[in-house]
């Protein structure tokens, strides 16, 4: 278990370590108050952990999850290695029945997982690279940019390289593997990139967010840990652990690093943008991702805040997240209220349907997790709606388990019309159809794919709000 003097920048916390849990400890906590007693819950927050039976109920689950998570981890990885090869050998091969003849033709192509041609499984459920449908007078541009790198840099950096080079047109300005301090190993992964145009440069930042069969990942967006940092609020504590959080230092201005060693999140992006911004005056940035990538992006500029880097305020112009957790506590949503409003920066969360990520971590009475900023809200018909929290905002609502399946059941459908209806950039695929009836089953977790969220950029009636805004 970590120690007290771990969290030493902080003015409280709640860590909850499930590598410490024990079957006993863990039923303990539904019958007793005093959970901070517990050898896996490190808090000097007293009171706010040991509150309500739902309040212990909701860290019982978070917990068991975690330890679900751990356990299924190597499986769970190996599985998706298999899946990722199998669907980019059927595809970089032309099909089943062309694997089988090139096999006996000795013409077989195996793939190369650091091949430009090679494809996550993120990138198999929608194979769209073409930004030429894009045009930078449309309101909407940026918009959609970013959640096409967002939905990007789920990809090898091979990949990246000869998409934005030849494919965008664009120039590629660094992917990053980047070290999470707390657990001694690179898992955070960030890609930068500069749009030119006529009229102005943007830099996009793009924050990798939760791969499917990463079990860690899963395990960040379902813990519910948190740190209370001075002046800011209570902030999750392994999105900021993602970012770049030092142990005993906590988010200190600079840091000195041996350059051999993988980089850390915040501070290789901040130190990139000061040097490109000197040399490129007229430009500005964005900051964007999807999942797990959208939280990091929100919390990129709060630390950014909490050093008062105007430098680089000043020239941010937006923050786009999809389908993005909850990140912190009521205190932190007004800090980020205040210095967003004071500093003029565009801050839109997008939401698709059921996507069952935005809903996470829970938030009522007995959870401080909350959102903040406009919600663009999108239906199954990609129709945008702007409200200040998603529908059905904890997800598990049993009334609303009959729409959610009956939903997922109209997604399966249109699968099979949306290619007619809305042209041929927009045909799924057969591997994005058998990921959608894993709806039937758990509704809201196909939804949470970037598929819908390119859909609701391009589709969804959002002119109009970028133009008013």
């Amino acid at each position: 278990m970590a120690t007290t003097c771990d969290k030493g920048f902080a003015d409280s916390y709640m860590i909850l370590n499930p590598e410490d849990a024990h079957f006993f400890d863990i039923i303990h906590v539904l019958f007793s108050r005093n959970i901070g007693h517990r050898k896996f819950v490190d808090s000097n927050a007293e009171g706010d952990v040991e509150g309500s039976f739902r309040g212990r109920w909701l860290i019982f689950i978070s917990i068991v999850l975690q330890k679900f998570l751990m356990f299924i981890a190597k499986p769970l990885a190996k599985l998706g290695y298999c899946v990722e090869m199998l669907v980019n050998l059927i595809a970089i091969n032309g099909g089943i029945t062309m694997i089988i003849i090139n096999f006996l033709s000795g013409h077989l192509e195996i793939p190369d997982p650091k091949s430009h041609r090679y494809l996550s499984c993120i990138g198999n459920l929608d194979s769209r690279v073409k930004t030429d449908i894009l045009k930078h007078e449309d309101s909407k541009y940026y918009v959609s940019l970013a959640m096409m790198a967002s939905k990007a840099c789920y990809e090898n950096e091979a990949y990246l390289k000869s998409t934005i080079t030849y494919d965008w047109k664009m120039k590629f300005v660094g992917f990053f593997d980047c070290w999470n301090e707390y657990q001694g190993r690179a898992t955070t992964q960030v890609l930068i990139l500069l749009d030119k145009s006529k009229d102005r440069d943007t830099y996009v930042v793009a924050f990798r967010g939760t791969e499917p069969f990463d079990a860690d990942a899963w395990g960040t967006d379902l813990d519910i840990s948190w740190y209370g940092i001075p002046g800011v609020g209570k902030v999750h504590g392994g999105f900021m652990k993602a970012l770049g959080l030092q142990k005993n230092l906590g988010w200190p201005n600079d840091i000195e690093r041996d350059e051999k060693l993988a980089p850390l999140a915040y501070y290789v992006v901040r130190d990139i943008l000061r040097k490109c911004l000197i040399q490129n005056p007229n430009a500005k940035f964005i900051v964007t991702g999807h999942s797990l990538g959208g939280a990091l992006a929100i919390l990129f500029p709060t630390i950014l805040f909490l050093h008062d880097e105007k430098p680089l305020i000043e020239r941010l112009e937006g923050i786009y997240t999809f389908g993005q957790p909850r990140v912190g506590d009521k205190r932190y949503t007004q800090y980020m209220k205040e210095k967003m409003k004071e500093n003029s920066v565009r801050y839109c969360r997008f939401v698709y349907c059921n996507d069952i990520v935005p809903r996470l971590p829970y938030d009522d009475k007995d959870m401080l997790f909350k959102h903040f900023g406009i919600c663009l809200f999108f239906n199954r018909r990609y129709e945008l709606k702007v409200l200040d929290e998603e529908p059905n905002k904890n997800y598990f609502s049993p009334w609303c388990v009959i729409p959610m399946v009956f939903n997922a059941i109209l997604e399966l459908i249109r699968s099979f019309t949306i290619g007619y209806k809305k042209g041929t950039h927009y045909k799924e695929g057969w591997f994005l159809f058998f990921f959608r009836m894993v709806g039937l089953l758990i509704p809201g977790l196909p939804a949470h794919g970037p598929q819908d969220y390119i859909n609701s950029t391009l589709l969804g009636s959002i002119e109009k709000h970028f133009k008013e805004d």
